[in-house]
């Protein structure tokens, strides 16, 4: 493993329910329940969950069966952990490009990447994301202006808007991130 490269074993995600006479207990005390890496980027799945009365406090692991995509359904809230791994000197733009559209298509995102003009990784969902950075700094870039150097413990409220986000140090990033898809 490189220097600064995620763990992502080591990521540990627990989630609480009430047993049956409504008293707390762990549901699940493991590892992600789904994960994509690719060298040191990657993206893994903590929980989702419905908007609605009903199925908020549904005990199912839903990531369990559902394939992992960038968007949350409508009507669902998504939390996950994503690293952003340095970028390479040397690459071309054309490896970049290739790149960040091999990593979209994997989480079925590629109608995603609007307006890739500012920067590959460029992209907009329908959700309001509550992202805090773990571990390492970033850069957030916009359309028309950027967010440049967060820190550990910066938070970002992205709503739906165009951004990509671009790592300029020698260490991984690592960021958890709430998505909120409002009900359709």
């Amino acid at each position: 493993m490189s220097e600064g490269a995620m763990d992502w074993e080591s990521l540990r995600r627990i989630v609480t329910d009430n047993d049956a006479e409504g008293r707390s207990r762990v549901l699940i005390d493991g590892s992600a329940a789904k994960l994509i890496a690719l060298e040191e980027a990657g993206l893994a799945e903590i929980w989702s969950a419905k908007l609605s009365e009903d199925k908020l406090l549904d005990a199912t692991d839903r990531l369990v069966d559902l394939d992992l995509v960038l968007e949350p359904e409508a009507g669902s809230v998504k939390v996950r952990w994503f690293s952003v791994a340095p970028e390479e000197e040397g690459k071309s733009p054309e490896e970049i490009e290739a790149g960040a559209a091999f990593a979209f298509g994997a989480v079925g995102a590629a109608h995603c990447r609007v307006d890739t003009t500012r920067h590959p990784a460029m992209h907009k969902t329908d959700s309001l994301d509550v992202i805090v950075l773990v571990k390492g700094a970033v850069d957030l870039l916009l359309d028309n202006d950027e967010a440049a150097s967060l820190k550990p413990g910066d938070v970002v409220i992205q709503r739906a808007t165009n951004h990509a986000w671009a790592n300029k140090g020698k260490e991984t990033a690592l960021l958890v991130a709430v998505l909120i898809n409002a009900p359709g």
